[in-house]
C-alpha cells in the first residue's frame, strides 16, 4: 500500500512539473495576446478558442482626434481588414452589423503607440 501511495504522489509531482498545455498538438508557436492566447500552426494557419483562421492581420492607424496610433491584431478568414473595420469591430461601434462573426475574424490583441 505504501508503494502505491508513493507511486501516486510521484505521478502527481511529475505532472505538476510537466504541466498540461491547451496548445494544439501541431502548433509551432504560442502567442500570449493581451486579449486571447492564440497559436501559429505548422501548416501556416492560426488557431484560437478551437477556431482556425487563414490570416493574422496587424492593422495600425489613427482614430479621429487621437494623439497616438492604435493597433488591432485579428485572426481572420478574410483576406483583408481595413483600419475602419478593425476599430469598429473592436467594440467601438454601436452598430452590431460592424462586428465580425467568429467564422470571419476574432480580435486577439489591441494597443496604442504608447504600449
Amino acid at each position: 500500500m505504501k508503494k502505491f501511495v508513493a507511486l501516486v504522489l510521484a505521478l502527481i509531482c511529475i505532472l505538476s512539473v510537466v504541466g498540461c498545455s491547451d496548445a494544439p498538438a501541431d502548433s509551432v508557436k504560442t502567442i500570449e495576446g493581451n486579449l486571447k492566447t492564440y497559436y501559429e500552426m505548422s501548416d501556416g494557419t492560426w488557431q484560437v478558442d478551437g477556431h482556425t483562421y487563414k490570416y493574422r492581420h496587424e492593422i495600425t492607424g489613427r482614430l479621429h482626434n487621437a494623439v497616438v496610433d492604435s493597433t488591432y491584431v485579428y485572426l481572420s478568414n478574410l483576406e483583408e481588414i481595413t483600419f475602419e473595420q478593425a476599430w469598429k469591430a473592436s467594440g467601438l461601434s454601436s452598430n452590431t452589423e460592424d462586428y465580425f462573426t467568429v467564422e470571419e475574424a476574432i480580435l486577439v490583441e489591441m494597443g496604442t503607440g504608447s504600449d
